[in-house]
């Protein structure tokens, strides 16, 4: 580390943030650590928009370029999801420098599918776990990502992780679903999935377990477990099942071992889930 304070960039790949998050943000960094043990740089990019995202596809690229190849930066927090990560993941691979494949990258949701991109091109260590705009929200869910960036601290981890030393991965449901036999698809033969997902119907789920299990390259992880699906929108009738028994029904007509539940999900419980092997 090149000083006593550890400085971690903060980068937007998806959605607008609105700049009222991003002084949140700042502010909850400078109320945990006053005696500046931590700094988060945030990219002067942040609070651009260009549609629905924010900045537009070459800005938010460059963003996570810079800061990424940015030798006095020690990791790479991203700010917040929605929706934009696949847009630009591809391009920002082959930009990455060695200063880049050292750094801790931390998120989940819509930068699952950069999170894929990074592990594929086994570029630094990346987790499936809480965003920045998390961490200014509650307290202990920051902290979690902060020690996990700084040290990988095991209290970060999902509990599952520290008996079993397969190598994991972590992934929102659609994102997962959708990246599958694209380009940016890791190879997770041997395995352990974790899924969770959000604002969707129970069929829908169901839907994105059949397209999922039913893929080869899926067919070969050493099994799945079924984290948090929050927030279900409303189905008229009820579908009639809860998101662990799809889980079972589509692992079991694919023949993928259910493992059981994660303790991820999008929520202030939210673990930490490396990529890789432990």
């Amino acid at each position: 580390m090149h000083s006593e304070t550890f400085r971690i960039g903060v980068v937007n790949t998806s959605s607008r943030l609105a700049p009222e998050r991003g002084q949140a943000i700042t502010e909850w960094a400078q109320r945990m650590w006053p005696a500046g043990e931590v700094e988060l740089v945030m990219h002067p990019s942040l609070y651009e928009m260009h549609g629905h995202f924010g900045g537009d596809d070459a800005t938010r690229a460059q963003a996570l370029i810079e800061y990424a190849n940015d030798p006095t930066l020690d990791a790479i927090w991203f700010a917040r999801g929605g929706y934009g990560s696949c847009r630009i993941a591809e391009a920002v691979i082959p930009h990455l420098n060695e200063h880049a494949r050292k750094k801790r990258y931390l998120g989940y949701s819509d930068v699952g599918t950069l999170l894929a991109a990074l592990y594929k091109a086994g570029i630094g260590t990346v987790a499936h776990g809480p965003m920045a705009a998390d961490g200014s929200r509650n307290d202990l869910t920051g902290l979690r990502a902060v020690n996990w960036l700084r040290n990988g601290d095991a209290a970060s981890l999902e509990p599952s992780l520290l008996e079993d030393r397969r190598p994991a991965v972590a992934f929102n449901l659609t994102i997962l679903d959708q990246l599958v036999g694209t380009d940016v698809e890791p190879g997770l033969s041997g395995h352990v999935i974790m899924l969770e997902e959000v604002s969707e119907a129970m069929y829908r789920v169901d839907r994105m377990m059949f397209h999922l299990t039913g893929q080869a390259s899926i067919r070969k992880c050493a099994g799945i477990r079924m984290g948090r699906v929050s927030d279900v929108t409303e189905n008229d009738p009820d579908f009639g099942m809860t998101a662990e028994e799809i889980a079972r029904h589509w692992c079991a007509r694919a023949g993928i071992e259910y493992l059981g539940s994660a303790d991820i999900g999008h929520d202030r419980e939210n673990k930490v889930v490396p990529f890789g092997p432990r």
